[in-house]
This record gives structure tokens, sequence and C-alpha cells, in this order.
């Protein structure tokens, strides 16, 4: 079982150049950021965890721009979003910052998607958070497209193009892996329609392990799961482990750079026994 570490990058804690190397030099081998474009003052939607919602989801960096930073000082950690909110962005030029990440990276690029929640910062996009399933499989589609045909063409409900020529393609063939964030069947399915792996958020172990059994009926046995913002106790990390896991991404709370390396620093020696 592999660990990698999951959290927000704002401009009120460690810097993307200062965090990539000290994962590195502590053994975790890949980098998850979340993502918010913005959020609307007037909120309806209600935060999923409950209660207010967390000051670091109104100050996230643009994921690919600390991404390309922390590629640019590390050499083998894999870099991803987690999750990117592809019902937010466009597909065009979204597929070329997922393919120019894994150019500059060397091919360490992973694009972890899901459909959101927050209903006005999505309406702000345009986007009918009623249709938002069929907007994401839609708009990865259309990107899996361009990655990988020289002249890529996409006619649907939502996107629509003729031929166009984009580069630069992915060093990953055919493309980087996608991680498919969510639960329930609409997850499963997309898992085994385009995603290498199941990521689901801070799930238990006595709850994954029925999930997984579904996940397997679904989409075989190909596509691994990477729990995200997992618990690293011993205990939860033998059942991760029993459950054939294969990732757990530690969720790293916002922090100064001092307060940051001691908290990385508490996580490694918590997980050393089961790398």
């Amino acid at each position: 079982m592999r660990f990698g570490v999951s959290t927000f990058l704002t401009d009120e804690g460690i810097g993307p150049a200062a965090l990539g190397p000290a994962l590195e030099e502590r053994g975790f081998d890949a980098l998850l950021l979340a993502e918010h474009s913005h959020i609307p003052v007037s909120r309806e939607t209600p935060y999923p965890a409950g209660g207010e919602l967390p000051r670091v989801y109104y100050r996230t960096l643009d994921p690919f721009v600390a991404l390309g930073a922390v590629a640019a000082v590390t050499s083998e950690l894999l870099l991803g979003t987690g999750i990117a909110l592809v019902v937010q962005r466009d597909p065009i030029a979204t597929a070329k910052e997922v393919a120019s990440l894994d150019l500059v990276s060397g091919g360490r690029a992973v694009f972890g998607v899901g459909a959101g929640w927050n209903r006005e910062e999505m309406r702000n996009h345009g986007t009918d958070p009623a249709r938002r399933g069929r907007l994401m499989d839609e708009r990865i589609r259309a990107m899996i497209e361009l990655w990988t045909k020289e002249q890529a063409e996409f006619h649907g409900e939502f996107v629509d193009f003729d031929p166009v020529f984009q580069w630069p393609k992915p060093v990953q063939q055919p493309h980087p892996p996608i991680w498919v964030g969510g639960d329930g069947e609409h997850a499963f399915r997309r898992v085994a329609e385009y995603g290498a792996a199941w990521m689901p958020t801070g799930m238990p172990p006595d709850r994954l392990g029925d999930r997984i059994e579904q996940l397997r009926k679904t989409a075989g046995d190909g596509p691994t799961v990477v729990v995200y913002a997992g618990r690293h106790d011993g205990e939860t990390l033998d059942r991760y482990a029993e459950l054939g896991v294969d990732r757990v991404l530690l969720y790293l709370p916002t922090l100064p750079e001092h307060e940051t390396l001691r908290t990385l620093d508490e996580l490694a020696a918590a997980v050393s026994a089961h790398r």
C-alpha cells in the first residue's frame, strides 16, 4: 500500500515549492490538490461535512499552476487534482492544462475528477446542477479525444467541435490516469468507462469493504482504490491494506510552513510500518 497527501494549497499556508520536496523526502508518492474557482457570498447549498464552510475553500490556489510549481522541484511525486471540478471547466482548455502538466513533469500527472457539490458555484459557470453528471462525463470524453487523436472532434449534447489540432499530447499513454471521486453506481459506471481508480473520500473501512465489492461487480478488477483524505491510525491502515486499497491519501491541514513540516513528520511516522 502506498501513501500520498491530499490538501488545500492556499495563500495562507505552505507554498507548493516547499511542499513538494518535503513530501518526497518523507517517502510520500503523490500530491492531490483540491480546487474551487470561487465561493459565492450567498450560498444555500450546505457544506457536505456539516457546519460552516472552512476558510481554505475560499482561498485555494489554481491546482494546475500550483502543481506546475511542484513539478519543477520534484522528480518522482505524482501530481494530481483532488478533485478537478470538470463541470466548471472548459474541456478544451482543461485538456491542454492536464497534458501540459504531464509533459513538464515527465509523465506524472493524475486527473482526479468529480461533479462537485456547490450548486451556486456551478451556476456561476453556466452549469445546471441537475445535469452536472452528464456534463462531466461528456467533457471528459471530449478531453480523451483531444489527448489521443491527432485530429480530434466531438459532437455531443454539451460539447461540440469539428476536427481540431491540440498539442502537447500527454506523455502517459493513452492519457494520464483518471481517478474518479464520488460514491454509488454513477461513480462506479464512470470508473468502468474511463477511470483508472476509484477515489472515495474519507470512507471508513467498515463501509469501504462493501463498496469495493460493488465496484468490482460494476468495473471489474482493473481499477485500483485510492482513499482520499484517509485516516492514519494503525488500525484503519491495517484494514485498508486487508481490503486491497492501493493508495491512501492522508489529509494534510493547511498550515504555515514550519507547522506543515512538523505535521508531515507525524504522518510519515504513523505510516512507516505500512510501506
